[in-house]
């Protein structure tokens, strides 16, 4: 069993609860130790070989016609912002040195999530108590959000920045989220795909140009989301023309955006998506809790979970209406076993899931030969998908009672690896589907069904 810290305050424990959500329970902690048996951070989350750690510092501001509020101001960058980066620098120092990261503060039990010293670091700031004063300080302030611009080493304001504008270095990359961004953030990209596409290129946007300027953390996320490559299918921050040296993102890009058909179409189809995660959090927490089965390695990425957890928000979208669909559509039959198998692409070419439902009659026991036969079943399922689909690298397999039906649902996930599919073990599972009567994909009642999905369904973007 594996105790997490829940945060220490009240926006530590809402950052914990951010975490969680984005980057699942089993990859996402709060205030972990280092060697020396003090706290590394606030919050770190390790996924695929990237690292985001979070520090959450609060203090507040006076209004700002108060007498010298300019050294208030200061005195608030200096402590909320400058410290931490200083903090950031060293926590990233830290993990470069290779050494060590634990739970508790006796240091035995270690962080369960593998890193190295080349495991690729993300440092954020979330830095609290100057919203208010800042939307008191002009009408034109829409959320109360910082204004930043990364710019040249060496153009710094040494003095300090103009109220509620930060000045941070191009050079080695902190990001800065505030009360009125970080749950627009958390909220739109609570994914790992989705937040760290989006860092990666933030940071890709930050090193390019001489500068890049925003009005508010969330408006430079509209304008993320408005430049899209379909090529890549991917977004962008900046622009197409070889000729431009910085960007300016102006105040009001986020308000503007949520009020589009396009933002307001997106959110109501990834609401099905959610399906998705659920399975993800009961699976994690079974893992933090002990009690999950298998031989799966859930914390080091090697599990059917690590690679489900990996879809971007859209793709679990399509996912979980596929699953809905079959769920939905599982025959009504009084034999003695029904299945029902349907085959659901991945966003990744080289990878795609099988979800199985399986009904089987009252005199099996349930806790034993059910599951045993299911897990084969679901087993032979994959490889029998494999070997129709050359090209799969990956097959992941899940497994439930037919939801319609049971009065309990448990689950089997499965990752089958399929990157040394040798002639003998093709051979070996295409007998094994045939012999034993399976015949998964084979049947000629198949029915196939072709679905586009797009990230914005139904409205152009612009």
């Amino acid at each position: 069993m594996i105790e997490k810290s829940t945060g220490k305050t009240a926006s530590e424990r809402t950052l914990a609860e951010y975490g969680d959500r984005t980057f699942l329970q089993a990859w996402s902690y709060a205030n972990p130790i280092n060697d020396a048996k003090k706290e590394f951070c606030d919050l770190l989350a390790i996924f695929d070989n990237h690292m985001f750690i979070f520090f959450d510092r609060e203090k507040s501001l006076p209004h700002p016609e108060a007498e010298s509020f300019e050294i208030y101001w200061n005195r608030w960058e200096k402590q909320v912002i400058k410290k931490q980066i200083r903090s950031c620098e060293g926590a990233a120092r830290y993990i470069r040195s290779g050494r060590k990261l634990f739970l508790d503060q006796t240091l035995d039990t270690p962080l369960p999530i593998p890193f190295t010293s080349d495991t690729i670091v993300h440092k954020i700031i979330i830095a609290h108590g100057a919203a208010e004063s800042c939307k008191e300080s002009s009408a034109e302030n829409v959320s109360g959000s910082l204004a930043i611009t990364y710019g040249e080493p060496g153009e710094e304001i040494k003095e300090g920045s103009p109220p509620f504008f930060l000045h941070l270095s191009r050079n080695d990359i902190v990001h800065v989220f505030d009360t009125s961004s970080a749950p627009i953030i958390f909220s739109e990209l609570d994914t790992f795909f989705d937040f760290a596409s989006y860092i990666i290129e933030k940071e890709r946007a930050i090193q390019s140009y001489r500068q890049l300027m925003y009005c508010g953390e969330e408006d430079l996320l509209a304008h993320y989301f408005l430049n899209t490559d379909p090529s890549r299918n991917s977004h962008y921050i900046g622009s197409r023309e070889d000729d431009i040296t910085s960007i300016l993102i102006g105040e009001g890009e986020w308000d503007d955006f949520i009020r589009t058909p396009a933002y307001i179409s997106k959110k109501k189809a990834d609401e099905d998506s959610y399906l998705w995660d659920r399975l993800l959090e009961k699976t994690c927490a079974n893992a933090l809790n002990g009690t999950l089965m298998g031989n799966g390695d859930l914390f080091t990425g090697k599990s059917a979970i690590s690679e489900m957890a990996k879809e971007p928000r859209f793709s679990r979208r399509a996912l979980s209406q596929a699953m809905i669909s079959a769920i939905q559509k599982f025959p009504e039959n009084s034999s003695y076993m029904v299945r029902n198998v349907s085959y659901m692409p991945s966003f990744y070419s080289d990878r795609a899931y099988v979800f199985m439902q399986l009904k089987i009659g009252p005199d099996i026991n349930r806790a034993n030969d059910y599951r045993a036969i299911r897990q084969k079943m679901l087993e032979v399922a994959c490889a029998a998908m494999k070997n129709r689909v050359q090209d799969l690298e990956y097959v992941i397999g899940i497994a439930v009672e037919p939801p319609r039906f049971a009065e309990q649902l448990s689950e089997d996930f499965i990752l089958l690896d399929c990157r040394d599919w040798t002639e003998d073990i093709r051979r070996h599972y295409e007998e094994e589907n045939t012999q034993s009567g399976m015949g998964f994909f084979t049947s000629p009642n198949m029915t196939s069904t072709h679905k586009s999905v797009k990230e914005f369904p139904n409205e152009a973007l612009r």
